[in-house]
């Protein structure tokens, strides 16, 4: 398996630094960038797609998040690869089934990714666990620069960076941030949230992004407007809405804890019981089972040292993080037998709940 390299290392969402603001999981930037002179990936014949993808992959040498990275071209994966990559976020849905000459560099810990030849010649992203949009922006501009240097952009003074898709025109920016919402879609306030952030030029989004389900109360919240912003305009506007949904999180989790605690109780007793003991468990059901636990510990009904391994378990409960462990061909009922049985494993490490320690409430500063 070519990316089993990066299965074995430490990667910043199954191995990365705990969030202090629980809400939000990750935050993640990503830039559309062509290069000058050169067709866009749609209308580029084989072989200049190719030469722009040997390009990239000697330019990653030169580029010190990347050094040391995994180069592959998309055709090189199984399915099976490309699946585990998706569920880790590391390549869009439009690369899985790009044409030849496509491929990604990926770093060692997966926080730096480029995706090449896909809607647009490069997609440079830089993904980190947390609240740290200041941080990611950095790391990711020093990247920009650094390639932009070696491959000339396309550019227009007008209308700034050129892009495939005219809604990424200007700054070719994409942030958003991976928010945990289960006290806004048990409350049922979720689509109040999302046409008040629609309005503001805001995109709300499932776990893996446009047309997906938001399984286990996971969202992806995400600017919409690239053109006649600065990317520092665009983080700020971007953070002040997060802020603002996190405050409404946080009271959305009180104000059910007050008025319908031991039905919360109850659930999260419930979705413990259920992680620990079943024999028969789908991704969709682990994935809402494991938001209530994570909902249990940031009341504190679980220990803190236990968050960063429901955060891996979010993503290694998905069906091609399963199927890589069964190793050979697992029909759906089989890998959730394998998943039950994973995370009974995984779950004999925590402890029963305490609800004598549930946690009056959580501000976005603790």
């Amino acid at each position: 398996m070519i990316i089993k390299p990066l299965l074995k290392a430490k990667a910043e969402l199954t191995h990365g630094n705990v969030s202090k603001c629980p809400v939000v999981l990750s935050t993640r930037i990503r830039l559309a960038r062509n290069l000058a002179g050169h067709s866009f990936p749609a209308w580029a014949r084989p072989e200049q797609r190719r030469e722009i993808l040997s390009g990239c992959f000697e330019l990653a040498g030169d580029v010190t998040s990347l050094k040391r990275g995994l180069r592959f071209d998309i055709g090189e994966l199984s399915d099976l690869e490309k699946k585990i990559l998706y569920e880790r976020h590391l390549i869009s849905r439009e690369l899985m089934s790009s044409r030849e000459g496509a491929g990604a560099i990926i770093s060692r810990d997966q926080s730096c990714v480029v995706m090449v030849n896909e809607e647009d010649h490069l997609r440079i992203q830089v993904l980190r666990s947390g609240f740290h949009f200041r941080r990611v922006w950095r790391t990711i501009d020093r990247i920009d620069t650094g390639i932009e240097a070696k491959l000339p952009y396309a550019f227009s003074r007008e209308l700034g960076y050129l892009t495939a898709c005219p809604t990424n025109l200007g700054t070719g920016m994409r942030a958003s941030a991976m928010m945990h919402l289960p006290g806004l879609v048990i409350a049922n306030q979720m689509e109040k949230v999302i046409r008040a952030v629609n309005q503001l030029g805001i995109a709300v989004r499932g776990l893996f992004g446009e047309g997906s389900d938001a399984s286990g109360s996971i969202f992806q919240i995400s600017n919409q407007t690239t053109l006649g912003e600065s990317e520092q305009q665009i983080i700020k506007r971007l953070s002040s809405v997060l802020e603002s949904i996190i405050e409404q999180e946080e009271n959305a989790r009180q104000k059910l804890f007050e008025s319908e605690r031991i039905k919360l109780q109850d659930k999260i007793a419930r979705a413990y019981g259920i992680l620990s003991n079943s024999h028969l468990i789908s991704s969709s059901e682990a994935m809402n089972l494991l938001s209530l636990v994570r909902l249990g510990l940031d009341r504190e009904i679980f220990s803190e040292e236990y968050r960063a391994n429901l955060d891996r378990l979010l993503i290694e409960c998905q069906p091609g993080h399963i199927q890589y462990s069964a190793k050979h061909l697992a029909e759906s009922e089989e890998r959730d037998v394998l998943r039950s049985a994973y995370l009974r494993t995984e779950f004999e490490k925590i402890p029963e709940p305490d609800f004598g320690k549930i946690k009056r409430k959580r501000t976005s500063k603790d």
